[in-house]
């Protein structure tokens, strides 16, 4: 329960409350358990132990010495985990432990450290016990360890390694026995010969120095005051002898840094003339050490301390070494450090140190050494140099103090490196100068420069990803680093103060300071704050003085604009306005009191529109200027702003708010000659060509005319008759100055004067203007003649500007309605122009704001229907808008698009608003589609006429009721609503009758917000149930055209609707299902969208469930083969159980009713003909296999799984080398070499392969298509000569493994036996052939019948057929061999009919008949063999020298069969043994092994029955199957048995073997001559006389 415990209170709760006799049990307990391997585990006990000793430190320490006694032979990880916890106890409660405790763990942990000479773990962890108590208990510490130390002894390692952490731990208790443990350690350091032993030694050296030091720092705090350094002095030079002259030389690395670490302390304690004397070989050996070490802290960390030694004692030969000590450690310091390994880091400190400690000795020469250094070509060489300079700088301020102009000059050329590392740190060395004085010094001002010349560096554009150890550095870090100096420079520094106020203001106005802008105006906005706080005028920038400070209407300018982009580089306008607000009394007196009211109101209105915010600035400085209502300042003000424009080339935002600055302060300027003079030069100097930039001209002329109308447009007019416009542009007087180009924008941009005066003058002056002045001269200026003909332009910027022009004209007008009636004549004209332009745009792109702009303008130049129309005036034509080409908007980016979009609804509500009739709304369906649903609720049924398109629009408006966005869901809902409202009035209800459906639309209008989607297609359904029966196809068709939206959910809803709509009224539409069909199809075509699939199956599924046959004869009238839209109908039927049967039989119907395949005869003659697939049956096969791939298929392919069968393998029987028609050959081509997934196969037999397939599938015969698959037999059944091998294994298979479902296919294809097409007979034939062999028919009680209907088709015209009928009825004794006795003679009779088959020239028939024989006689009665035995032997006698193995092979093992018959004929069948004796004996010889095993088992069948006992034991012994033979001497012997018991039979027997010298095979025809040799040699002389010589010779 401890052990899976957590190390927490739970446990250690439960512990503290143990009595205390109970500490030991539970403290052993734990202890015990420190043998488990789990770490985790292991943990948990150290804490536990830690936590009981927390409560009793002493128990638990008394019982930890216990158990390590009892238990000696502890592993050693196991003792380090109760030693560690004791470190801890003890650690913990030092001040509560009493001596004998003390005593106690002194001892364990004494004898625990020095127990193995082997450092292990444990001595560790009983080291740091020892070091632990002696914090407090150090006597008895010292008093047992010196136990462990004797002279002339090398004692332990971790003894002495003790003594160094205890002088570490405890420096005052330790120190006073330092003297006597260095006099016994000394005699020791030679007699140390391992590195480890060496190593602890250095270890304690350096440690006994180091607390030798801190001892003698704080004498005044020490027992023993007395203590001096000379103490120790002799000792430790002793042992530096030792390590350095000696251990310092070894080759382990270790070693060496060791016995460095140890010099370096060591070199304090040494005898001042002592280090003298070593000092020229100690320093060139260190320094020789940095070539020997990658790692050079310990190195670095000893010199510093021999150096700090050296300057204590005042070294001469520090000046003799100080060369080669800067050319060894500036190399330290050009290398860079890795912050990621500490150590490089700490060896640059130490680096630093020592130049620290160089440079407070020798100044000159350690400056004389680095200064030219930072003129190296060597980047790593500049940066450490700076580094340097900045530790010097810093440490050694009052050697410096006099070099300060020296250091200043020459830190010019740092200034200007470009490398980012060099500048970085140059920054240091400028931010140690600021601390130290140097920038109040001549030439201190470059260093601010150079400083803020770094906060202005421009951003990494595309910054690439640094590792973290890399090298480089970016601009932003630059920046980065500079930014916080500066800041800190003005806040913390106060000697700064007048160094950077106000001389930080110089570097506000230049924009190449653009990006220093935050922090420069923060670190004058806390200077001036300072400043102010030493008094009242102390902020007040002192222009008389400070020469080159810009002016106050140069900081006005500058600040202000800035402000107008408040979050740009680092909210720099943010900064701007602050500091701004605090220069308040340097830019004018007056401005106080406004400006400390209205800044901070600006600077909590940072989170407006860039237009509201310019907008509030630019009120700010109207304010401003009323503020200080002093002409000749706004003129000075106003002058500089038009000085500064130039500088604004590279911020066309700035720029652009910049201009209108000056339109607002020409404004408020009374002198009329500076405005116009202002206005010639700001038209004189504009950037045409930019585009931020005549904007910003034209909102200045438009914010001047407010108070200078006539102004602004006589210098607009003034400026045409310039020498600019002097002359027209005729053919051949193109500007001469400027390109057309230029011209084109300068037309421009005087058209867009024109629009913003006429929008900003007040409106009562300037309507008088519009027609006379403002639209002849924009006209003027926009039309082009050359030699008196009018040329169109091609300039976008020209006709967006007019565009915009005319649109702010319409505006002002529109605008100025209270200032009388006002007769705009040229308003037809204005809307025809805008006509063209939008005429003139592409159709399928939106690249322009043209379509956007000239919407808007025709919106305004369109009276609303409230406003009268003037006498005699001529009113637009809506019917103009049509031929726009608003059909369908491209969609050319997202911000373009919607604001077309946008600009278009406004434009058609107010077309809309001048025929709120269907009509006027089809027009508007006519002029957009896509019109947006707000326009709809204008419509009013107070007319009432025929609502012809009622339809339509419900199938428009209806799905958008569950868009994805809120508001378009609201205004559908409106729509439909009026539109429901409008046909009730159609249908003859008031005006004031109120639906309870309609009127539910309200209530579903509340729920939008978060709806519920379920709900609102139920509601889009209902609103499509009100459409009249008229117009139901035209609504089922529009809402197909709903089926491409790309809102899903309106897609969704539509789907609904379309379903539901033929749910309830789709039985009227029969005539109409295959147009319904077809737009399915081409919606799936359209849209790869899963939830349309689906809702297109559902569709389907529905018109089937009404009218499934012209469903079925649509879909299979369907192109072949099937594209994937087509297969996904089809699927659609497998839905429902019922359906799916009745389609399915349809489908069965189709396949059978048509002829499988057409003869079609060869062009060519003699060419053979070929089978060419009927269409019907090929496409119901596959539409059998969509429907059955779908899983829901399942029941009813069950249901109709016999016929589905029966079916598909007639068809498969059928389509075995049948070709597909010639147009659906190319398509199949075409389909296979497509990309892709690879298509199915549409040859009729791969598709009726296909397709049974799938059918055992659904059907639930897996394993059946399994089987099949795994023989390869799907291939032997499409193989013209191997198609019935490929239904044997299927119905092998089939009896396998689908058993309970052949009686009803046995029935089912029985029928077949007697079909026209012998492939069927084949197949069917095939079929029941392989379910005889196996024992199902039997069990099926299929046996009778199947041999019965078998037995009918052995007259069958087809050879194969026949032979089939054979190997079925053969199969009978495999089978069911009990059955065979049964009807044996029935099938002895059937075999023997087909060995004597005369219409067999093959001998296919017969070759069966015998194989099959073969198998039956193992099965059949005696007597119903013995009738025909020996017209069987004769039978078959020729087939033993066949030229096809398998008659000889087939009709040998038959004879061997029949032998066994022959007891009851043995004379007669004796006979034909005889007669078939040579033949056997020969065919020993075939080429056929299996010819020659069928020999051999004939021999041994035959051997009793030749009454010869030697023959017969030869037979057996020598002719056993797998056994070689020796021909030779197996003929010889057989010879010679021959010769000894048949003699007579001599004659016979050559004559046998002559008829085999022409034999065809070699082997025979040798084995011949040989056989009649031997029976010749082993013949009696009795019987030689009938052997004729004469025919013998012969050979014949």
């Amino acid at each position: 329960m401890i052990l899976g415990a957590e190390p927490g209170e739970g446990v250690c709760s439960v512990l503290v409350e143990s009595n205390h006799k109970g500490w030991w049990r539970l403290a052993t307990t734990l202890m015990d358990a420190t043998t488990d391997k789990d770490p985790l585990v292991q943990e948990q006990i150290y804490n536990a132990l830690c936590y009981l000793g927390e409560s009793e430190p002493e128990e638990i320490l008394h019982s930890c010495d216990e158990y390590l006694r009892q238990h000696d032979k502890l592993a050693y990880p196991h003792r380090v985990i109760i030693l560690k916890a004791m470190e801890t106890v003890v650690k913990n409660n030092i001040a509560l432990l009493d001596k004998s405790t003390a005593k106690v763990v002194i001892f364990l942990a004494s004898n625990e450290m020095t127990k193995s000479k082997v450092i292990r773990d444990w001595q560790q962890a009983a080291s740091s016990v020892l070091v632990a108590v002696g914090q407090r208990f150090i006597n008895k510490v010292m008093e047992e360890v010196l136990t462990k130390f004797q002279p002339g002894i090398l004692p332990h390692y971790f003894v002495l390694q003790t003594f160094a952490n205890l002088s570490v731990s405890n420096v005052f208790g330790m120190v006073p026995f330092l003297n006597s443990i260095l006099g016994t350690m000394l005699p020791m350091l030679g007699m140390a010969k391992q590195d480890h032993m060496k190593s602890v030694f250095c270890y304690a050296l350096q440690h006994f120095s180091e607390s030798i030091q801190e001892y003698l720092a704080n004498l005044d705090k020490a027992p023993d005051p007395t203590v001096r350094k000379d103490t120790f002095s002799n000792e430790i030079f002793s042992a530096y002898e030792v390590l350095f002259n000696s251990w310092l030389q070894h080759r382990e690395a270790k070693l060496r840094l060791a016995v460095v670490e140890a010099i370096g302390p060591m070199s304090h304690l040494m005898p001042g003339e002592k280090l003298e004397e070593q000092l020229p070989k100690l320093i060139p050996g260190i320094l020789a050490l940095y070539k020997k070490h990658t790692e050079a802290f310990y190195i670095s960390k000893s010199l510093c301390q021999i150096l700090e030694a050296s300057v204590n004692i005042g070294s001469r030969s520090l000046d003799v070494q100080l060369d080669s000590l800067l050319g060894t450690l500036h190399p330290q310091i050009c290398a860079p450090a890795d912050p990621s390994v500490p150590l490089t880091v700490k060896n640059h400190t130490e680096v630093l140190r020592c130049f620290t400690v160089l440079a407070c000795s020798f100044p000159d020469r350690v400056l004389a050494f680095l200064l030219p250094k930072l003129e190296s070509s060597n980047e790593r060489t500049r940066v450490g140099t700076l580094l340097i300079m900045r530790q010097i700088i810093n440490s050694a301020p009052s050697q410096m103090e006099i070099k300060k102009p020296f250091i200043l000059s020459s830190m010019k050329l740092p200034l200007q490196d470009s490398n980012n590392k060099v500048k970085r740190a140059v920054v240091q060395v400028v931010s140690a100068m600021a601390h130290h004085g140097y920038l109040e010094q001549p030439g201190g001002e470059a260093m601010v420069e150079f400083l803020v010349r770094q906060c202005a560096l421009a951003s990494d554009l595309h910054p690439k990803k640094q590792p973290p150890d890399a090298e480089d550095l970016t601009s932003d870090s630059v920046q980065s680093i500079s930014i916080n100096t500066l800041f800190l420079l003005s806040t913390t520094v106060d000697r700064m103060n007048n160094v950077l106020w106000p001389y930080l203001l110089e570097f506000v106005t230049p924009i190449q300071f653009t990006n220093a802008l935050t922090p420069l105006c923060r670190s004058l906005m806390y200077l001036a704050m300072k400043k102010e706080e030493e008094g009242e005028n102390a902020s007040l920038i002192r222009y008389d003085v400070n020469a080159n400070l810009p002016s106050p209407y140069a900081l006005t300018t500058r600040l202000l604009v800035v402000s107008s982009q408040p979050h740009a580089g680092a909210c720099r306008g943010v900064a701007a306005l602050r500091l701004l607000h605090v220069l308040h009394g340097s830019v004018h007196p007056s401005l106080a009191p406004l400006w400390s009211k209205r800044v901070p109101l600006l600077n909590t209105e940072q989170s407006l529109s860039q237009k509201e915010w310019e907008e509030k600035l630019l009120l700010f400085l109207q304010e401003t200027l009323a503020a200080v209502a002093d002409s000749a300042w706004i003129g000075h003000f106003v002058m500089e702003m038009c000085r500064q424009l130039s500088s604004y080339n590279g911020f066309p935002m700035e720029k652009n708010f910049l201009y209108k600055c000056i339109g607002t302060t020409l404004g408020a300027c009374s002198s009329k000659d500076l405005v116009q003079k202002q206005l010639q030069e700001l038209l004189e100097t504009a950037r045409y060509h930019e585009e931020a930039e005549r904007e910003g001209l034209a909102s200045c002329f438009g914010i001047c005319a407010i108070n200078h109308l006539e102004e602004t447009l006589a210098k607009l007019e003034e400026f045409v008759r310039s020498d600019v416009f002097k002359k027209s542009v005729g053919l051949f007087s193109i500007f001469k100055d400027r390109s057309d180009n230029e011209v084109e924008k300068i037309k421009s941009t005087l058209i867009l004067c024109y629009g913003y005066v006429a929008i900003y003058a007040p409106k009562e002056l300037v309507l008088s203007r519009i027609e006379a002045d403002i639209l002849k001269n924009i006209f003027q200026y926009f039309n082009t003649k050359v030699l008196g003909i009018k040329v169109e332009t091609k300039d976008l910027t020209l006709k967006l500007c007019l565009i915009r022009s005319i649109c702010m004209i319409s505006q002002a007008i529109c605008n100025g309605g209270k200032c009388g009636d006002f007769s705009f004549s040229r308003k037809a004209e204005l809307v025809a122009q805008m006509v063209e332009f939008m005429k003139a745009e592409p159709q399928d792109t939106m690249r322009t704001p043209i379509r956007q702009r000239a919407m808007i303008t025709c919106t305004y130049l369109v009276y609303p229907s409230s406003a009268p129309i003037p006498a005699g005036m001529t009113e637009p034509d809506p019917s103009l808008l049509h031929p726009v080409g608003l059909m369908v908007l491209p969609h050319g980016g997202c911000v373009l698009y919607g604001d077309t979009m946008s600009a278009l609804k406004d434009l058609l509500k107010s077309l809309l608003q001048r025929n709120l009739t269907p009509h006027g709304l089809q027009d508007m369906e006519l002029l957009c589609p896509c019109s947006p649903c707000s326009v709809l609720p204008c419509l009013s049924p107070q007319t009432v006429i025929p609502f012809y398109n009622l339809s339509v629009l419900v199938a428009l408006f209806s799905p958008r009721c569950s868009d994805a966005v809120a508001s378009v869901r609201l205004h559908a809902v409106d729509c439909v609503y009026c539109l429901l409202y409008i046909q009730l009035c159609y249908e003859g209800f008031a005006r004031d009758h109120r639906d309870e459906m309609v009127e539910g639309l309200k209530v579903l209008k509340k729920g939008l917000e978060e709806p519920d989607f379920t709900v609102l297609f139920h509601t889009c359904n209902n609103m499509a149930m009100r459409v009249p029966p008229d117009q139901l196809m035209s609504l089922l068709l529009a809402l197909f055209e709903g089926l491409v939206d790309p809102d899903r959910n309106c897609s969704r809803a539509a789907t609904v609707m379309i379903n539901s709509l033929l749910k309830e009224r789709g039985a009227v539409l029969q005539e109409k299902v295959p147009d319904i069909m077809s737009i399915i199809h081409s919606k799936l075509e359209e849209v790869d969208e899963e939830h349309i699939r689906k809702a297109a199956q559902q569709t389907v599924y529905i018109l089937a469930s009404q009218h499934k046959s012209v469903v079925v004869s649509s879909l299979l009238g369907s192109a072949l083969p099937f594209d994937s839209h087509t297969c996904t109908m089809w699927r659609s039927l497998a839905t429902e159980p019922t359906l799916t049967s009745e389609i399915l039989e349809q489908l069965l119907e189709k396949v059978n009713r048509d002829v499988p395949y057409k003869e079609s005869k060869g062009f060519l003659l003699g060419s053979s003909s070929e089978r060419i697939a009927t269409p019907l049956p090929l496409a119901a096969t596959c539409a059998l296999y969509e429907i059955m791939s779908a899983p829901e298929a399942g029941p009813a392919v069950l249901g109709l799984y016999a016929p589905l069968f029966v079916t598909l393998l007639l068809r498969l029987s059928c389509t075995v080398g049948v070709q597909l028609p010639k147009n659906l050959q190319s398509r199949e081509r075409r389909s296979s070499s497509s990309q892709g997934p690879a298509p199915r196969s549409l040859h009729p037999c791969s598709s009726a392969v296909q397709t049974l397939k799938a059918m055992l599938v659904r059907g639930g015969s897996e394993e059946v298509a399994r089987a099949v698959d795994s023989a390869g037999a799907w291939d032997l059944m499409a193989s013209p000569e191997r198609h019935h091998e490929g239904i044997t294994v299927l119905a092998g298979a089939m009896a396998r493994h689908a058993g309970p479902r052949l009686p009803l296919i046995v029935k089912n294809l029985i029928p077949t036996l007697s079909s026209v097409f012998d492939s069927q007979r084949i197949t069917t034939t095939a079929f029941f052939a392989e379910l005889l062999n196996s024992n199902v028919v039997n069990d099926l009680l299929l046996l009778e019948t199947v041999m019965d209907n078998m037995t009918g088709r052995q007259k069958d015209p087809c050879t194969l057929v026949r032979m089939l009928v054979l190997r079925g009825l053969g199969n009978v004794a495999s089978g069911s061999p009990d059955k065979v006795r049964k009807h044996g003679a029935k099938l002895l009779a059937s075999m023997v009919n087909g060995m004597d088959d005369k219409d067999d020239p093959h001998n296919l028939v017969a070759l069966e008949a015998m194989s099959s024989l073969s198998k039956l006689l193992d099965h059949v009665e005696e007597r119903d063999i013995q009738s025909m035995l020996l017209h069987i032997a004769i039978r078959i006698r020729p087939f033993f020298d066949s030229e096809q193995p398998e008659l000889r092979h087939s009709s040998i093992v038959l004879f061997g069969h029949l032998s066994r018959f022959s007891h009851s004929h043995c004379e007669v069948f004796f006979e034909q043994i005889l007669n078939g004796l040579v033949t056997l004996l020969l065919h020993l010889q075939d080429p056929s092994p299996e010819v020659v095993n069928a020999c051999k088992f004939a021999l041994r069948m035959c051997g009793p029955s030749m009454g010869c006992e030697g023959l017969r034991d030869m037979f057996l012994n020598h002719l056993r199957e797998g056994r070689s033979l020796h021909y030779g001497e197996f003929i010889n012997n057989v010879c010679k048995h021959l010769m000894q018991s048949y003699p007579e039979m001599l004659n016979r027997l050559i004559l046998t073997n002559l008829f085999y010298f022409k034999s065809n095979w070699v082997d025979i025809r040798a084995a011949a001559p040989m056989f009649i040799g031997f029976l010749v040699l082993h013949v009696d002389e009795d019987h030689c006389q009938q052997v004729d010589l004469d025919q013998l010779i012969s050979g014949e």
